[in-house]
């Protein structure tokens, strides 16, 4: 079997799973729920549901136009998705945000670079993998 990335929420599998069911009782082939979350397991090349689960697990799921919070070179901002596409092994996302204030970019108290749109690579857990001089994830993203 082939390792992929599920690109889904575990709601969207569990919404797939009932209209399934739906569509086969009204075909005239019910099915449980129980199973019917094992077919959609099935189509997307994983094993059972607890392995659908656990991949699609802790991972942050945002679209364009998402609300969003975090820090960006450890400074807190709230902004808006604006760009999002998923990067080589499906591992990592490139992000671009909106900042609803811009943020200043640099810790020098007699210079100031303000930046409204940044863009950053993310992993699923909301956080780049490249760092800051004092080891802390450039952006840190999270749902507002």
């Amino acid at each position: 079997m082939t390792h992929r990335i599920p690109t889904a929420p575990i709601e969207a599998y569990k919404a797939q799973a009932r209209r399934l069911r739906d569509d086969l009782h009204a075909a005239g082939t019910p099915i449980s729920h129980s199973r019917a979350l094992e077919l959609v397991a099935h189509q997307h090349g994983v094993r059972d549901w607890n392995t659908l689960v656990a991949e699609a697990g802790n991972r942050l799921h945002f679209s364009v136009g998402d609300r969003v919070s975090g820090e960006y070179l450890g400074q807190p901002f709230t902004a808006e998705v604006r760009g999002l596409s998923v990067l080589g092994d499906g591992g990592h996302r490139r992000i671009t945000l909106h900042f609803d204030q811009p943020v200043d970019v640099v810790r020098f108290d007699s210079f100031s670079a303000l930046r409204q749109r940044v863009s950053g690579e993310i992993g699923w857990d909301g956080r780049s993998s490249r760092r800051t001089s004092d080891g802390q994830p450039q952006l840190i993203v999270r749902p507002a």
